[in-house]
């Protein structure tokens, strides 16, 4: 680039940074001189500013957009000031859930920052263990897609029938195995920044141990409470965290080949104080410069960042009816009654428990929302009705311990076939519209449903109980902070 484009581009991000500025209070504008200072420490010094990479991870949630707006404040001020600025990269995980608005958002928000043609950053997605240029218009991949559909079926299916309804843990696994590998990939970084609460940052480690267990993984030394244990944690899982599903299997590897690090260097940066000011002195920012357009009611409802209110919903209404002798109506209203009285209890707007009754609706109109959710789940996540209630079943584990419940709760009329399913599951000859019939109820093959019947039952790192009240603490501390 000539030196002219320099001092135009130059111009430019400097007057980004002063409308950016503009939208600051001014325990804002002090926070961001302490995240600069911190920045500045963990970088070894100000002339070694230059030399450091931060990576910041994207799911397009309220606190992520923040997050990188801050990120970027501190980059446009140090390269205001000095010579040389940090490195950034942003990176994105796409998973089968992720929507459309999340991904226009991470858009709107990099366009609004000038972070797609600065050198100093880089915008960056993984799509099948694939490291790409970020692209919000591009669908996951074909081969992504089915990759995420049995990864979310097979760690789903190692669920304990008594325990919670954990059944996208699958999202824990797989967000660990990115937070490894793109820390690693084309040269490395230095530091990952996150604004998670210390509480998020216990949540998120409990559901990676909980999923590593499912897949049958080493289990955590020791319990960690914060990210300043996270890399340690990823490293003593391996390079693979699907390997033990799929060991006769060719899996993809990360890619490209050879841009990966042999060793990390990666620290943790942790910001969560540094974010003073609250969701409705953040509007400004995010919707009239960032022009981010949040799922309010998504973000206040969903049980995690894996899946839907809808779906979640439409689970409890399943459960209810094929697992508790229930009505599929009975679940969905109570699943309702119990999430408006958690938001009330976080005194969060009225406004948010009104899209709450309106989302699910007279009662007697249920069976349309249940049409709506099956066609969600089918859409997003490749899963039909019949196969999620296989899925809240998971009658293929512990050599088919549950398989006879399974079949007199939901096919009564495959218990003559009982003996054929067991063969089927042990490799062994079977008739081949059993074999049919077990890769339409469940969505996966015969090999993977063989897999999970051989592995060893699930010792669960935390007691189903205490798993129970982390799930309800989680959605409350998400709701809290406007995740």
């Amino acid at each position: 680039m000539t030196n002219t484009h320099d001092q135009a581009m130059n111009y430019v991000y400097q007057q980004v940074l002063q409308r950016l500025l503009s939208f600051f209070s001014r325990a804002e504008r002090t926070a961001l001189q302490l995240m600069i200072q911190r920045l500045v420490v963990a970088a070894g010094g100000i002339e070694r500013i230059g030399e450091f990479k931060v990576l910041t991870t994207q799911s397009g949630s309220r606190d992520g957009c923040y997050t990188l707006a801050l990120l970027r404040a501190a980059q446009l001020s140090i390269a205001g000031r000095s010579p040389a600025t940090f490195q950034l990269r942003v990176a994105t995980l796409r998973l089968n859930a992720t929507d459309s608005t999340a991904l226009d958002n991470i858009h709107r928000s990099c366009s609004a920052l000038f972070l797609y043609d600065d050198p100093r950053v880089e915008v960056l997605m993984v799509d099948n263990r694939e490291v790409l240029p970020f692209n919000h218009l591009a669908a996951v991949s074909d081969a992504g897609r089915e990759s995420n559909r049995l990864n979310l079926l097979m760690v789903g299916h190692r669920r304990n029938l008594n325990g919670p309804i954990d059944l996208w843990d699958d999202g824990y696994l797989a967000t660990g195995e990115f937070y490894g590998q793109i820390a690693r990939w084309d040269g490395g970084v230095d530091a990952l920044i996150s604004s998670d609460t210390p509480r998020q940052q216990r949540l998120f480690l409990e559901g990676l141990n909980r999923a590593a267990a499912k897949a049958g993984l080493k289990p955590a030394d020791h319990a960690e409470m914060g990210y300043e244990q996270l890399f340690t944690r990823l490293d003593g899982l391996g390079g693979d965290y699907y390997r033990e599903f799929y060991p006769e299997q060719t899996q993809p590897q990360w890619r490209p080949a050879g841009r990966f690090e042999a060793c990390r260097r990666t620290t943790f940066i942790d910001i969560h104080d540094l974010l003073v000011s609250n969701l409705e002195e953040r509007w400004p920012l995010l919707t009239d410069f960032l022009r981010i357009q949040p799922d309010e009611l998504a973000l206040q409802l969903s049980d995690n960042d894996f899946t839907s209110p809808l779906i979640s919903a439409h689970l409890r209404g399943l459960q209810a009816c094929f697992i508790h002798d229930r009505t599929y109506e009975i679940g969905v209203v109570e699943f309702l009654q119990q999430t408006l009285v958690k938001l009330r209890r976080r005194k969060l707007s009225e406004r948010v428990c009104e899209q709450a009754i309106e989302l699910f609706g007279n009662p007697l109109d249920l069976p349309d929302h249940r049409t709506l959710a099956s066609a969600e789940a089918q859409k997003t996540l490749g899963l039909s009705e019949a196969q999620l209630v296989c899925l809240l079943f998971a009658p293929f584990g512990d050599n088919g311990a549950s398989l006879e419940h399974f079949l007199r709760q939901c096919h009564p009329g495959m218990l003559v076939a009982l003996p054929d399913l067991h063969r089927a599951m042990q490799g062994k000859s079977a008739p081949e519209q059993v074999l049919q019939w077990m890769v339409d109820v469940s969505g996966l093959p015969v090999g993977l449903i063989g897999r999970l019947y051989r592995m060893s039952p699930v010792i669960d790192p935390q007691d189903p109980v205490k798993a129970d009240m982390a799930v309800d603490e989680a959605v409350i501390s998400e709701w809290s902070t406007g995740r």
